[in-house]
């Protein structure tokens, strides 16, 4: 069998989230440390690649015994989801991510914001000579939200609703730890909600389907 499942969902940030964009070229008193954009509406995004990194990270150390030497020799579980480049045993993702932009500016704007980020000023002292060195840190502010959207391949029936257990638990992780930077002063805590999955491609068997949703309910 072989069919496609889409997961959607919304991300909120709840503390100010910061994934860096370039700082290639800044002006002289600009800001140090800027998020990244999407660049056809210059609103603040997710790439897919940091939420995928992050949810592997973490279900890395939840399923590994101990710590391995490369990604690629992860527990057989994590190496489905996320693909494997090792030599005799490639394999293809399971999960492919999407990039998610701002999804509730016209929200913000009717209480009165006019940009999804702010800037936060902070500093790092010398603790010898007691000098700051103050930065500015732009950060997508609490209360913004994006469209989550996973795709996941069903490639074998007898093991939908396994990989499916490691994506409830990856999720769940996430809100218990940060996305982005600076996570240990409090940046980065996001609430994930309204999970739905939809069979987009080909036909899942609907007791699988209902068990995978019932389980996607819980994060």
């Amino acid at each position: 069998m072989y069919s496609k499942i889409q997961i959607s969902g919304k991300i909120t940030v709840e503390t100010g989230m910061h994934i860096g964009g370039s700082s290639q070229f800044a002006a002289i008193g600009s800001v140090d440390s800027t998020v990244i954009r999407d660049v056809g509406s210059n609103l603040p995004m997710i790439p897919g690649s940091s939420f995928k990194g992050k949810m592997r990270t973490l279900l890395a150390k939840k399923y590994n015994q101990g710590i391995v030497s490369s990604p690629d020799d992860d527990h057989e579980i994590i190496l489905r989801l996320f693909g494997s480049a090792k030599k005799g045993n490639v394999k293809m993702s399971r999960l492919l991510f999407s990039d998610m932009v701002v999804s509730n500016m016209d929200e913000l704007n009717s209480i009165g914001l006019h940009s999804a980020t702010e800037v936060k000023f902070e500093n790092t002292i010398n603790r010898l000579s007691a000098v700051a060195n103050p930065r500015q840190i732009e950060r997508v502010i609490r209360g913004t939200s994006f469209d989550l959207n996973i795709i996941y391949d069903a490639q074998k029936e007898d093991e939908i609703e396994e990989d499916f257990k490691a994506i409830k638990e990856g999720l769940k992780l996430l809100q218990y730890d940060y996305l982005g930077g600076h996570g240990s002063r409090g940046y980065g805590k996001i609430k994930i909600s309204d999970i739905e999955i939809e069979t987009v491609v080909g036909e899942t068997n609907r007791e699988i389907f209902n068990k995978c949703q019932a389980m996607l309910k819980e994060v």
